[in-house]
């Protein structure tokens, strides 16, 4: 089954290329490996603010690693054309706008992890990091970047 049959039949419709808000570009491309700059969680179209252990719950925070993983992958279509060139998602990188106190960003990097791995299968298993961060761009709960080795 093709990516995007799965994607189809998790109804994920995947969004254009987000403009870089800064001195960066998207993705980087190195032999066989594709470096993709962070993307922040968006909801509605706009940045999904908020703190993990305050004002955001651990449950919506793995839904916007998710809805990011959506959005990463909507930028990875726009570089390649075509979603099945993706040989393996290498390394994935999750920030989460956590209090001090909270100790759950793996749980919420999950909703990205668990994701890929249903679109890709065994080629998106990764290596993975997940950071509490005071703060992220625009104030939003999560950013993710990604390592993607392509065909």
């Amino acid at each position: 089954m093709s990516v995007y049959d799965k994607l189809k039949a998790l109804d994920v419709s995947l969004p254009g290329m987000t403009a870089p808000p800064a001195a960066f570009v998207p993705v980087v491309r190195t032999g066989d490996l594709l470096f993709v700059s962070g993307h922040i969680a968006r909801k509605e179209g706009t940045p999904w603010v908020g703190q993990l252990g305050s004002t955001v719950s651990t449950d919506s925070g793995k839904e916007a690693a998710r809805r990011t993983a959506i959005d990463l992958l909507g930028t990875l279509h726009a570089v390649t054309d075509d979603l099945d060139t993706i040989k393996q998602i290498v390394k994935v990188v999750v920030l989460v706008n956590s209090t001090p106190g909270f100790t759950e960003q793996h749980v919420v990097a999950n909703g990205a992890s668990e994701f890929l791995q249903e679109v890709f299968g065994a080629a998106g298993a990764h290596a993975r990091s997940a950071f509490g961060a005071a703060q992220i761009p625009f104030g939003s709960c999560v950013e993710i970047e990604a390592i993607v080795q392509v065909r």
